[in-house]
C-alpha cells in the first residue's frame, strides 16, 4: 500500500485553500528571512503566519525549522507540493525535491494555463483591461444581460478624487487589528536574537501586529473592510493624507498574499456588499479590478515574461545606486513632506498604498534614475506584501518602465502639481509644487523635466511622450533645472 504523501507548504501557502486534509511539512528556513535585509515587520508577518499556521494543523503538521529549505528536502520521497510562488522555489523544489509530487499553483482567479492560453493568442503585447474584462464576462461578474453594469468595464473615472478640502483624515473608524498571541511574542524573541547574533539584518520597525495572518483573521478583516471602508474606497482610492496612513484601503494584500484569504471570498464579498446596495457600483468594482484585474495579471505576467524578466531590462539607462536614506527607511533629513511621509510610513508599518508607492516612491526612484533590479528588490524587501512575483511587473514595468513598454505604455511620472492634487501635503511643503528652480523648487516638477532631459533619446519614438518632450525642449531654462536637480542629493 503506497505511502500518504505529506504536503510541503511553503511561504505564501498558510491557508485552507493549501491544505486537502492530509498530514503536511511546514519548512521553516531561516534563508527565508536572511537572504537580504527585509523589513523587520514583515518578517514577523511571514514567520508569524507559518507558526499560526503549524499551530492549526496541530498533529498533522511536520514544523521543520533549518538555515536553508534544500536541507528540508533531501533524502524526502514522500512529499507532494502546490507549485510554490515563485521561479527560485520552484526550481528547488524541481532540483532538490526530486521525488515530490508538483500540483498545480491555486491562490488566484486564473490558473496558469488558461492564461497561457489566451495570452499566446495575441499579437505581442496584451493590457491587462483585456485579461480583466476576460475574467469578468467567464464569471458574469458586475454584468447585467451579458453587459457590464455602470456602461463600462473600468469605472476607474469615478475614483480619482482628491481627499475632502480641509480634512486631515476620512473621518473613518480605525480598521479591525487582530490580537497578538504567545506566537507573536515568541516570533519577536527570535527575531531579536537572529539580529543579536548577526544571523539577520532588518529595517523598520516592528510595532504591534497590524495585518491578518491566519484564516480567520483574514475573514475579520474582510468583514471589516466592507462593511466600514468599502463605501469610501472607490472615491478615495488615489488619496493620500499626511495623517491617515489607511484611508479607506483594505489591508488585505498581506493575507492575500500569505495564502490566508483566497482572493474569490474577498471578491464575492465585495459582490455581495453590490447585491445588497452596502457599496456603491464603482468602489464594487474598482476593488474587483485590483485583485482579478491587476493582482491576477502581474502573477500571470511574472510567469509568462520567463527568468530574464526583471534581470536585465533597463530601457532608460537607469544605474543609480540606492542612496542610504533609502535603503534604512530614514527620514530624518527629507524636506519633502510626500517623500517624508511616504519613508516614516514604510518604516513604522511596512506598508503604503499604490499612490504613494507609484507616484511618491517609485516617481522620485525614476526621476533620480535608481537601478530597476536593486529598486525591485527593495520593494520587496521593505513592504509587508512583496514577494518575488509581484514587484517584477510593478517596478520594472509599471513604475520604472524599465521594460520599453511590456507592461505600461509610458513612463509614469510626473510632476509636483499631481501630487499636489491628490494629498494635502503640498501646503504645508517647503518647496512650491509650480516652481522648477530654486530654494524651494519642487523636486518633483523640477525632477520631471531632468528625467525627460535624460531620457529623451530612449522615449522619443514614444507617440505618448512627444507632447511633454517638445515642452521639455522649449524650456529656456533646461539647462538650469538638469544642472539643479544633478545637485540634489535629498528631496
Amino acid at each position: 500500500m503506497p505511502t500518504e504523501r505529506r504536503r510541503l507548504l511553503l511561504p505564501g501557502q498558510y491557508g485552507p485553500l493549501f491544505d486537502d486534509g492530509g498530514p503536511a511539512l511546514v519548512v521553516e528556513a531561516r534563508e527565508f528571512f536572511t537572504a537580504r535585509p527585509v523589513h523587520r515587520a514583515k518578517a514577523h508577518l511571514w514567520l508569524s503566519a507559518l507558526r499560526h499556521r503549524v499551530h492549526e494543523l496541530g498533529d498533522r503538521a511536520e514544523h521543520v525549522q533549518v538555515d536553508t529549505l534544500r536541507e528540508a528536502l533531501t533524502g524526502r520521497d514522500d512529499l507532494e507540493v502546490i507549485d510554490p510562488p515563485s521561479r527560485t522555489l520552484r526550481a528547488q523544489i524541481r532540483h532538490w525535491g526530486r521525488g515530490t509530487v508538483i500540483l498545480p499553483s491555486r491562490g488566484f482567479v486564473t490558473d496558469e494555463d488558461d492564461f497561457t492560453e489566451w495570452a499566446a493568442q495575441g499579437t505581442g503585447r496584451f493590457r491587462m483591461e483585456d485579461h480583466y474584462e476576460r475574467v469578468r464576462r467567464r464569471e458574469g461578474w458586475l454584468l447585467r444581460d451579458g453587459k457590464p453594469i455602470g456602461g463600462k468595464f473600468s469605472l476607474d473615472d469615478q475614483n480619482r478624487q482628491p481627499p475632502p478640502k480641509g480634512a486631515t483624515t476620512l473621518g473613518l473608524p480605525e480598521p479591525w487589528w487582530p490580537d497578538e498571541d504567545d506566537i507573536d511574542d515568541q516570533v519577536r524573541h527570535d527575531l531579536d536574537r537572529w539580529e543579536r547574533d548577526g544571523t539577520a539584518r532588518f529595517v523598520g520597525r516592528d510595532d504591534t501586529r497590524r495585518f491578518a495572518v491566519t484564516a480567520d483573521e483574514a475573514q475579520r478583516a474582510l468583514d471589516d473592510f466592507v462593511a466600514v471602508r468599502l463605501g469610501d474606497f472607490g472615491p478615495f482610492e488615489d488619496a493620500t493624507l499626511t495623517n491617515d496612513w489607511t484611508m479607506a484601503h483594505s489591508l488585505l494584500s498581506v493575507p492575500m498574499n500569505l495564502g490566508v484569504l483566497d482572493p474569490r471570498q474577498a471578491i464575492d464579498a465585495a459582490l455581495e456588499a453590490h447585491r445588497t446596495e452596502a457599496a456603491p457600483l464603482a468602489s464594487v468594482e474598482g476593488f474587483v479590478r485590483q485583485v482579478a484585474g491587476w493582482r491576477d495579471y502581474v502573477w500571470h505576467l511574472y510567469w509568462w515574461f520567463g527568468d530574464d524578466y526583471g534581470a536585465s531590462e533597463n530601457a532608460l539607462g537607469a544605474h543609480g545606486r540606492l542612496p542610504s536614506w533609502w535603503r534604512e527607511l530614514d527620514a530624518s533629513e527629507i524636506d519633502a513632506v510626500c517623500v517624508r511621509t511616504a519613508i516614516e510610513g514604510l518604516h513604522d508599518h511596512g506598508w503604503l498604498h499604490h499612490i504613494q508607492r507609484l507616484m511618491v516612491l517609485g516617481n522620485w526612484a525614476l526621476q533620480r534614475g535608481y537601478d530597476p533590479v536593486h529598486l525591485t528588490e527593495w520593494f520587496t524587501d521593505v513592504f509587508v506584501d512583496g514577494t518575488d512575483w509581484v514587484m517584477p511587473a510593478n517596478i520594472i514595468g509599471m513604475s520604472q518602465h524599465a521594460d520599453g513598454g511590456m507592461v505600461a505604455t509610458k513612463p509614469y511620472t510626473s510632476g509636483g502639481r499631481y501630487i499636489d492634487r491628490i494629498s494635502d501635503h503640498c501646503g504645508g511643503c517647503r518647496f512650491d509644487p509650480t516652481k522648477r528652480v530654486g530654494d524651494d523648487a519642487c523636486p518633483f516638477t523640477a525632477g520631471y523635466w531632468a528625467f525627460l532631459a535624460r531620457t529623451e533619446p530612449a522615449l522619443r519614438d514614444n507617440h505618448r511622450m512627444a507632447r511633454p518632450l517638445q515642452q521639455m525642449r522649449s524650456l529656456a531654462d533646461l539647462d538650469e533645472v538638469v544642472a539643479q536637480e544633478a545637485r540634489r542629493t535629498l528631496p
